[in-house]
C-alpha cells in the first residue's frame, strides 16, 4: 500500500472513528488539532471528561494490532499536544485522559471493520 492509500486509510478511520465515538456517548469537540508540537485526532467530551483520543488504523494484521503502533514518543507528543490545547483554550480544572481507537480493516472488504475502544489508554505519568 502507497503511502497516499495510507493517507486516506487514516482519514477514512477519523471519520469512522467519529461515528463510532458518537454510537458510544462522545460528544466530539473537535477533530484534528494541530499545533507546533503534533496532532490530536479528536478531542471529545464523555461524562464531563475531555478525552483526547488517537486514532490508529491497519489493514492487514502483519504489523500487529494498530493499538500498538502509539509508541512512548508518540504518547508523549499527544500529551504535549493536549497540554497546550488547555492552555490556548484557557481549559482549567477539567479531567482529562487519552483513549486509543484501533480499527482493524479487512483488506479484501469480506467482513465490516472491527473497532476497539480502549480508554484510559496511556496516562500523563506514562510519558
Amino acid at each position: 500500500m502507497g503511502n497516499g492509500s495510507n493517507k486516506e486509510l487514516g482519514l477514512k478511520g477519523e471519520d469512522d472513528a467519529v461515528l463510532f465515538l458518537k454510537k458510544n456517548g462522545y460528544k466530539i469537540l473537535q477533530k484534528n488539532y494541530s499545533c507546533n508540537l503534533g496532532e490530536i485526532d479528536i478531542v471529545a467530551l464523555k461524562k464531563k471528561i475531555l478525552v483526547f483520543v488517537e486514532v490508529k488504523v491497519r489493514s492487514t494484521d502483519r504489523f500487529g494490532s494498530p493499538e500498538y503502533a502509539i509508541t512512548k514518543q508518540k504518547r508523549r507528543q499527544i500529551v504535549r499536544t493536549a497540554e497546550t490545547y488547555l492552555f490556548r483554550n484557557n481549559i482549567n480544572n477539567v479531567d482529562c485522559r487519552f483513549d486509543v481507537v484501533a480499527i482493524n480493516y479487512n483488506v479484501d472488504n469480506s467482513s465490516p471493520p472491527e473497532f476497539k475502544l480502549l480508554e484510559n489508554a496511556f496516562q500523563l505519568d506514562d510519558i
